[in-house]
C-alpha cells in the first residue's frame, strides 16, 4: 500500500472516530437524564419516607453491631424480601453503609448522616419534618394539577377539611398539630442560628415571636441574646401543647401570650419576629398583619422576617420554587421576592429594609419602625 493510500485510510479512520464522537455527544444529548430523575424524584422521596416511617434507622442504630436484611426485617416484621430492596436502595441513596460479615452475610449500619439527621433522639433530627412530609404535604401534593387549575389549597380534597379558617385545617387535630410543630421544632433546630444570627439583635430587649408554634426559636434567640426576654404569642391550644411537650422547663426570661394575631391584641415588644409567617398568607392580609405589628411595636424597634426568598428575576432558588408550590396546596400564601417584602414592610409603615441572604434555607429581612 503507497503513502498516498495511507493518507487516505488515516484521513478516513480520523473521520469516522470524529463522527462517532460527534454521534455519542448527539446520543448523550438526546438522552433525558435531568426529566428521567425529576420523574424518578419521588420514589427517592418515598423511600426515604418508608425507611423512617418502618423505623429501618432507629433499629439499626439501637443495635449494637450491623444487621443483614433478614435479622432487620425480623426485628421489624417486615418481608425479608423487600426489606433487602429497601435497605439496597438506601445504599444507594447514601442513607445506610454495606459490609460482608465474616459468614458472608452483607450487613448494614447507618450513614453519620444518618445518625445525626434521622434518628428521632438527635438533637439535629429531622425525623419528624420527615413524617410530616410523608403523612400530609405528600398527599397535599397528589392534587397540585388541581391546585393549579383552582388556585387555592387541597386540604379538602386531601382530607375531607374544609379551609375557609387556614389554621383549623393545618391543625385539624391534636394529634396534626403535635406533628406540625415537631416539624417546625425540628427546622429551627437546624435553621435558627443561621437566622437569628443574621443581624445583631442584642439592641431589642423584648422580642416578641409572633406564631412562635414550640418555641425553638425563641430557645436559639436566647441563647444567642441573653439580656433579652421574649414571649411566645400563638393560639390557646398550641401554646398549651408548647408548654406541655417543648418549653415544659419554667424559663424566667421566655412568656407566653395566648391569641390570633389577626383577631387580638398584641403585646408591646420592640421586636417581632415572624418566622415563615407571611408566606401562609396573601399580600392583603400580610400588611394587615404587619401593620399592627408596627402600631403595637415601641418607638425604635423593628420587625424581623424569616423566609424563603425568591430571586428578582424568577431564575431560583429551586427550593424557593418548590416551596412555593407546596404554599399554593397547603395555604392561601406564596413565596416571595425580597422586593415583595419591602414592598408590604413599607405599605405596613416600616422603613430600613435590610435584606440577608444566608444561601441555606431562609433569608432574613429586618426593618424599622
Amino acid at each position: 500500500m503507497n503513502s498516498l493510500s495511507l493518507q487516505k485510510l488515516s484521513v478516513s479512520r480520523t473521520d469516522r472516530e470524529q463522527s462517532s464522537g460527534k454521534m455519542t455527544s448527539a446520543k448523550d444529548d438526546l438522552y433525558p437524564r435531568k426529566i428521567l430523575d425529576y420523574m424518578e424524584g419521588f420514589m427517592v422521596s418515598k423511600t426515604l419516607f418508608a425507611a423512617c416511617e418502618l423505623g429501618v434507622f432507629e433499629q439499626l442504630h439501637a443495635s449494637a453491631q450491623p444487621l443483614s436484611s433478614a435479622d432487620l426485617a425480623q426485628a421489624l416484621g417486615l418481608s425479608s424480601d423487600a426489606t433487602e430492596r429497601l435497605l439496597s436502595a438506601c445504599v444507594g441513596l447514601e442513607l445506610l453503609n454495606t459490609q460482608t460479615n465474616p459468614a458472608g452475610e452483607v450487613v448494614y449500619s447507618n450513614t453519620e448522616m444518618s445518625t445525626v439527621f434521622l434518628i428521632e433522639s438527635s438533637p439535629r433530627s429531622l425525623y419528624h419534618s420527615i413524617q410530616y412530609s410523608s403523612r400530609t404535604i405528600y398527599l397535599c401534593w397528589h392534587y397540585l394539577t388541581d391546585a393549579i387549575r383552582e388556585g387555592n389549597n387541597q386540604y379538602e380534597k386531601a382530607f375531607g377539611i374544609n379551609s375557609k379558617d387556614l389554621f383549623q385545617a393545618l391543625y385539624r387535630s391534636d394529634d396534626e398539630m403535635v406533628k406540625f410543630m415537631h416539624l417546625m421544632n425540628s427546622i429551627w433546630n437546624i435553621c435558627g442560628h443561621d437566622v437569628i444570627t443574621a443581624f445583631d439583635l442584642s439592641p431589642f430587649r423584648c422580642i416578641c415571636d409572633l406564631g412562635g408554634c414550640s418555641g425553638a426559636l425563641a430557645k436559639q434567640c436566647l441563647s444567642l441574646y441573653p439580656q433579652s426576654s421574649l414571649i411566645i404569642f400563638d393560639l390557646p391550644k398550641v401554646i398549651q401543647t408548647s408548654r406541655q411537650h417543648f418549653v415544659s422547663e419554667p424559663h424566667e426570661r421566655i412568656s407566653f401570650c395566648e391569641g390570633d394575631f389577626f383577631k387580638d391584641a398584641l403585646p408591646p415588644a420592640d421586636l417581632y419576629i415572624l418566622a415563615r409567617i407571611l408566606h401562609d398568607w396573601t399580600d392583603q392580609r400580610s400588611i394587615e398583619l404587619l401593620t399592627k405589628v408596627h402600631q403595637s411595636c415601641t418607638s425604635g424597634g423593628g420587625v424581623l422576617l424569616i423566609e424563603s426568598l425568591l430571586y428578582e428575576d424568577n431564575s431560583g432558588p429551586l427550593t424557593g420554587q418548590l416551596y412555593s408550590l407546596n404554599m399554593l396546596v397547603q395555604t392561601e400564601g406564596r413565596e416571595r421576592k425580597g422586593s415583595d417584602y419591602s414592598r408590604l414592610l413599607t405599605t405596613a409603615g416600616f422603613t430600613c429594609v435590610q435584606i440577608h441572604r444566608t444561601d441555606k434555607l431562609y433569608d432574613v429581612i429586618l426593618a424599622r419602625k
